[in-house]
């Protein structure tokens, strides 16, 4: 089983660390990063360089695809060389998924018409704009399309994948071995529970993050 997780500039580290390191536990898994061309591609902060082993070209039919969110995510939804490769490899995979505003890549690769999806919460409502219906579930899943909510719930979507591929014992497993047991010191996760005035400054910078 082949699980590529795309990479582009500008992505945000976690949404594809996260599923990364969950799913490549999956007994026979290969995990590649593949990006439009090999080599390393920085993240959201510039601060850090992960390494595209293939080039969309060396990767055509995964059975998983994963595509991150982050700041890039607004140039790629638009950029037809990864929309195809999304329409490409979506034609035979087994699970095409997304973190954060990565489902808008998949929205804007025409994926998503018709479906329920999440997104981060704030680039929600954008999901319309490509004829999906925006829900603000952490995980959703809508035929073999699975969408999770902002950053951290990529984690969630790996566990869920991991129980419906390799059974709830599997994933019991890789939960307890990677320790995924959430205990924060805030409860400002959501913006139905963080402080009001957080939640409406982080609205209007909204365009500017995502």
């Amino acid at each position: 089983m082949q699980i590529a997780v795309l990479l582009y500039d500008r992505f945000t580290s976690l949404d594809a660390v996260g599923p990364f390191e969950l799913l490549s536990r999956l007994p026979g898994a290969e995990t590649v990063f593949v990006a439009r061309e090999a080599g390393p591609v920085r993240n959201d902060q510039g601060n850090l360089a992960m390494v595209a082993d293939r080039s969309l070209a060396e990767v055509t039919a995964p059975d998983i695809v994963v595509v991150p969110g982050g700041p890039g995510s607004r140039g790629v939804m638009r950029d037809e060389t990864v929309l195809d490769w999304l329409r490409t490899a979506d034609a035979s995979s087994t699970w095409t998924t997304s973190v954060c505003s990565g489902s808008l890549i998949l929205a804007g690769a025409g994926l998503l018409k018709g479906r329920r999806a999440t997104s981060h919460w704030m680039a929600l409502h954008n999901l319309t704009e490509f004829g999906a219906e925006p829900t603000g579930e952490r995980v959703v899943f809508d035929g073999k399309y699975v969408t999770a909510a902002g950053v951290s719930s990529g984690i969630d979507m790996a566990l869920h994948l991991l129980g419906r591929l390799a059974g709830d014992q599997v994933a019991r497993t890789v939960q307890l071995l990677t320790e995924y047991d959430p205990q924060p010191p805030y409860d400002a996760g959501s913006p139905d529970k963080a402080p009001r005035e957080l939640v409406e400054y982080w609205r209007a910078r909204s365009a500017q993050v995502l």
